[in-house]
């Protein structure tokens, strides 16, 4: 694994794809290869690596290096929020801060207890709708993404973690199709890319769905949609919770009288708000006119 790690350390790689160094990027390699659980037994640990493994690892190791796939499309498996995921590259790579705030419930902004119904607004592999559906086991969970290919992967793990009755899936962009529907929290890490950076970004990003990536000149397309009709959907005490990223800055721009809570991860990362269903109503009509 030391040898792994010291090649990818010296081919310029990009890491934040699920994995954030070399050597984290060689452990899920080599475990893949070998065909074994994230913690190996010592005995495993102790035997001699087949040569089929060996081949296995160099070919994955040349896509790695020289086609600039991110490990997680390699191995076809991360976690979120604790929680083990299919992914491909038919979806983003699940790697948001919100997974943070799903452990802990959204407290302190919603009583756990009273939470019933809850929106994933581009759901791409179902991730937060189903950390969500199990961090909230009262709670049914609708899961839209405009993509077809990307909800295709959501079925697969809401069928793995066995949540098919609490989880829905829809196909649609933003809210239409949510018709009359109301929910205690509605959270989405929505495309955030603007134009102008999409070919800027590290080769590994082209490996990613651009649809779930581009967001116009600004970066704020998704996001304005979110803001102008997330209030007629939420239920009174709700909370709409969204990911931005470096499209922050944008928006406080763009909105400079709304007044978004920014919130701070112990684990890193930022660029997320929250905003209720009070103050939505309270900007209806500054946030209709952008």
């Amino acid at each position: 694994m030391a040898a792994t790690a010291r090649r990818l350390s010296r081919s310029g790689l990009h890491y934040g794809h699920g994995t954030d160094n070399a050597r984290d990027d060689a452990a899920a390699l080599v475990l893949h290869a070998l065909r074994w659980p994230p913690q190996p037994s010592a005995a495993a640990l102790a035997r001699r690596v087949p040569e089929a493994a060996r081949e296995r690892l160099a070919a994955l190791l040349q896509r790695r290096i020289h086609e600039r796939v991110p490990v997680v499309y390699l191995t076809q498996r991360c976690w979120f929020a604790g929680l083990p995921m299919f992914v491909d590259e038919r979806v983003l790579i699940p790697r948001s801060p919100i997974a943070e705030l799903i452990e802990q419930r959204f407290a302190p902004w919603v009583r756990p207890a009273a939470v019933r119904r809850i929106l994933d607004l581009g759901t791409g592999s179902g991730c937060i709708a189903i950390a969500c559906a199990r961090a909230f086991p009262r709670a049914r969970v609708d899961a839209t993404d405009v993509s077809t290919a990307a909800l295709a992967v959501a079925r697969i793990n809401i069928a793995r973690h066995r949540l098919q009755k609490r989880v829905r899936v829809r196909n649609a962009d933003l809210f239409t199709g949510i018709k009359t529907a109301r929910y205690d929290i509605i959270v989405s890490n929505p495309p955030y890319v603007r134009e102008g950076e999409l070919q800027g970004l590290p080769a590994e990003y082209r490996h990613e769905p651009r649809l779930a990536l581009a967001a116009g000149r600004d970066g704020l397309d998704a996001v304005r949609g979110i803001l102008r009709d997330a209030a007629a959907h939420l239920a009174d005490a709700g909370i709409l919770i969204v990911e931005v990223g470096d499209s922050e800055r944008a928006l406080r721009r763009a909105f400079p009288r709304v007044p978004f809570l920014w919130l701070d991860f112990q684990r890193g990362g930022g660029g997320v708000f929250l905003l209720s269903r009070e103050q939505l109503m309270a900007c209806g009509s500054r946030l209709a006119r952008r």
